[in-house]
């Protein structure tokens, strides 16, 4: 079933397409929700206890900020604003 619901989300071919006005859309808010809804109803209840308990008692990384990389794409982003200012100007 999950793998169906996979399928659906990701495929370009939809049910009913998305260029007609408000049915396009509302049947992916429907039948992706409904669809996830019935994939987890369908796990064994042991094995989502057994995952769930797995999930809590795997130790939590701790991770700080990595302020290198961000300076570093703070940097892209003036240049890229700073190039794009050049560019309109002249």
């Amino acid at each position: 079933m999950g793998a169906l619901v996979l399928a659906y989300a990701l495929s370009p071919v939809d049910l009913i397409p998305d260029f007609i006005p408000v049915l396009g859309i509302l049947d992916d808010l429907i039948l992706l929700p409904l669809g996830l809804y019935l994939t987890v109803q369908l796990i064994p209840d042991p094995v989502l206890e057994e995952a769930r308990e797995k999930a809590e008692s795997e130790e939590k990384l701790e991770t700080r900020p990595n302020w290198l990389v961000g300076s570093f794409i703070i940097v892209c982003w003036l240049l890229a604003a700073g190039v794009v200012a050049y560019w309109s100007v002249t």
